[in-house]
């Protein structure tokens, strides 16, 4: 049974697009942005549901060559890591290892420890992103996607709903824009806001057109700022990316998921001082629309390769707020 909780406003700050302060009460059953039109107030895959049967096959009809493209960064030492996250592998034994049977067999394993679903190339789920809501007994609550509060998601051992394993494969067509190649220059400049008439300046500039985006599809953003993955001081620092024009946009093409060379995908820091991430709460919170960050397009973009079947399973951790993957791209 799904609690119910009224709600009569947002909290300043943390207003997502469309909404206002007032008063109007609303509950777990319909609220700012639940239940979710399509698939209803108990839905934890968000755009995944996109991704039928019928979309699978019309992917695949893009495959003609064979050829695949890695997009996901090494999982390494060094690599540039967001805030406080860590990342450590180490192999357990070193020399005083023993040796087993009269064939003295070795063997190695790993120990990893860090925040595994939110470092390198890494998936945003739905328990990833929520934002503050005052309710109509004066409280606050912590509200994610499709409504779920933090009492309801939270547990011992993760989430108790909305973890990464409630997202479906992504087996689906591919879109790049290019938005650094529509502005001729190799990396847009940092905090540089993409604005509409780029992406549809890039699609013309690509042979394509935004009538072409189907549901489902999943959109990817190229700004170049992967140029500086070896250099996360720069990296981390500030970055290009699209903001909520933008990001509404991607919710009126229905896309499945979102994905970019930056750390963020979205302008950061924002052009609107009083707002943090708003575009991560646009897409995902409010809408199951998810983000893979820290991609990589060089060898697409060398080809001119816009469109692809695009693969990437997100692991099943239970309870998880994101994952790693291998996502590639297949012509």
């Amino acid at each position: 049974m799904v609690r119910r909780i009224p709600l009569v406003a947002c909290l300043s700050g943390v207003i997502l697009s469309g909404m206002t302060a007032s008063a109007v009460a609303q509950t777990r059953a319909q609220g700012p942005w639940w239940p979710h039109p399509i698939w209803g107030q108990d839905d934890r895959a968000g755009g995944s549901n996109w991704i039928t049967p019928e979309k699978i096959r019309a992917s695949l009809q893009l495959v003609t060559t064979g050829r695949v493209y890695e997009l996901g960064q090494v999982y390494e030492a060094g690599m540039p890591l967001y805030g406080q996250r860590s990342y450590t592998l180490t192999i357990p034994g070193g020399s005083e290892r023993p040796a087993f049977g009269q064939n003295q067999l070795l063997g190695n394993d790993e120990m990893i420890t860090g925040q595994l679903g939110q470092v390198g190339t890494q998936f945003d789920g739905p328990g990833h992103i929520g934002t503050r809501l005052r309710m109509a007994d004066g409280t606050e609550q912590d509200v994610y996607y499709n409504g779920f509060t933090w009492e309801e998601i939270q547990g011992e051992s993760g989430l108790r709903e909305l973890g990464v394993e409630q997202i479906k494969p992504i087996i689906t067509r591919g879109v790049l824009i290019d938005i650094a190649g529509y502005q001729n220059v190799p990396i847009l400049p940092p905090t540089y806001e993409v604005t509409l008439a780029d992406l549809r300046g890039a699609l013309a500039r690509q042979g394509m057109n935004e009538a072409g985006i189907q549901p489902g599809d999943a959109i990817f953003f190229a700004y170049g700022w992967s140029a500086h993955w070896r250099d996360p001081a720069v990296y981390q620092a500030t970055q290009p990316g699209i903001g909520l024009e933008v990001a509404r946009w991607i919710v009126e093409r229905k896309a499945s998921m979102v994905g970019s060379d930056s750390p963020g995908l979205e302008v950061t820091p924002n052009t609107d001082p009083g707002l943090i991430f708003p575009v991560h709460q646009e897409l995902i919170t409010r809408n199951g629309i998810w983000n893979l960050e820290n991609l990589h397009f060089e060898e697409l973009l060398a080809e001119q390769t816009y469109q692809f079947l695009f693969v990437f399973t997100p692991v099943r951790f239970k309870g998880a707020t994101g994952s790693p993957g291998r996502p590639i791209a297949i012509r």
